[in-house]
């Protein structure tokens, strides 16, 4: 009877050793082919990002820095230029306008972001021609590096990197993402990147695919600029959301290959990892600022014409957050929205 205790132990034990032999060699080949797949991923963005690499015509630095920045360590701007230099167009890249302009500023000790979009129809001085025109016609005039100093010259602060992409990209992204969750605020019927009248969205908050979150983005005839700047915010802040869940994790290497010709930026591959930081506890706090100002037909040409008031109201926002000066000024109601909904799937404003 004793003996044939034993063997029954003695088999349950083997069975159990069984268990705990394959569960660990699952999870050790588990293991191996996450850190593959990391390695793999590494690579494959740093091959990216030496391609992607491109600085401004002769631009060697903002004047308004007095040495070069390090993401990891001090605060940063970056300018996003969004472009459509499709063949339809046939302007090609240096000599398209550009359709949309975002300046971030991240702040390294609180880790937050504060987003501006520029109204493309705002009336500002533009260096490179030497007379005020819309904004949008500064990368048409000098490329990148007009655009990036006719920002720096209206908001006052150093942009210390820029990313631009153009339509394709934003597309294959936000498909290769899987979609993001974007409220529509209207019914919509607007052309897709191709100028077909192909997009046809309801109101409500739902899924979009690429040429869907572009259309929105893009869209002007339903509301104006300052609501167009508000949504690109918008789908900018849902991208970053879905970017850094765990489940776009394995969707990280069609990403890459999304972005592939189509991005132009200034910084370094080691620049760009310095930014994970602020993603490491989740989506940081972003707030959104918008710049206040009125139609004008005065000269039977339309522009946006900016409000001077909250205008030095923004710089000092930016520059405070930058901290290239005392606190000063908090956001305003009126100037500002925050969006820290996009921290939580639970709220939505």
């Amino acid at each position: 009877m004793k003996r044939k205790l034993y063997k029954k132990e003695k088999k349950r034990r083997s069975k159990k050793r069984t268990i705990l032999t394959v569960s660990l060699i699952v999870i050790a080949s588990l293991l191996i082919s996450l850190s593959t797949y990391a390695a793999y991923l590494t690579k494959k963005a740093e091959t990216a990002a030496d391609k992607a690499f491109e600085v401004a015509g002769d631009r060697k630095g903002s004047d308004k820095r007095p040495e070069k920045v390090e993401p990891l360590n001090d605060n940063v701007s970056v300018l996003f230029i969004g472009i459509d230099d499709s063949e339809k167009r046939d302007q090609g890249d240096s000599g398209s306008r550009s359709d949309a302009l975002m300046l971030a500023t991240l702040n390294n000790k609180s880790k937050t972001v504060k987003l501006i979009s520029i109204p493309r129809d705002s009336y500002v001085y533009i260096d490179e021609v030497g007379y005020n025109d819309k904004i949008t016609h500064a990368h048409a005039y000098g490329g990148t590096k007009a655009a990036i100093e006719t920002v720096e010259d209206l908001l006052e602060v150093p942009v210390d990197y820029y990313v631009k992409m153009n339509f394709n990209a934003f597309i294959d992204v936000v498909n290769a993402l899987g979609g993001i969750e974007a409220e529509v605020p209207y019914k919509l019927t607007e052309k897709d990147e191709n100028d077909q009248r192909t997009v046809n969205l309801q109101p409500g908050l739902q899924e979009l695919d690429g040429r869907e979150a572009l259309a929105l983005a893009r869209t002007r005839k339903y509301d104006n600029d300052i609501e167009r700047g508000k949504r690109q915010q918008m789908i900018l802040s849902a991208v970053v959301k879905k970017a850094s869940s765990a489940s776009s994790f394995t969707k990280y290497g069609e990403v890459i290959d999304a972005v592939g010709d189509n991005m132009k930026t200034d910084m370094t591959f080691d620049e760009m990892k310095s930014f994970f930081e602020y993603i490491k506890g989740g989506v940081p706090q972003i707030d959104t600022l918008t710049l206040e100002g009125y139609d004008d037909m005065s000269t039977g040409t339309y522009y946006w014409k900016l409000e001077e008031e909250s205008l030095e109201e923004t710089r000092d926002i930016l520059k405070s957050h930058l901290g290239l000066q005392p606190e000063t000024s908090n956001i305003s109601d009126n100037n500002s929205e925050q969006i820290k909904d996009y921290a939580s799937d639970d709220d939505q404003s």
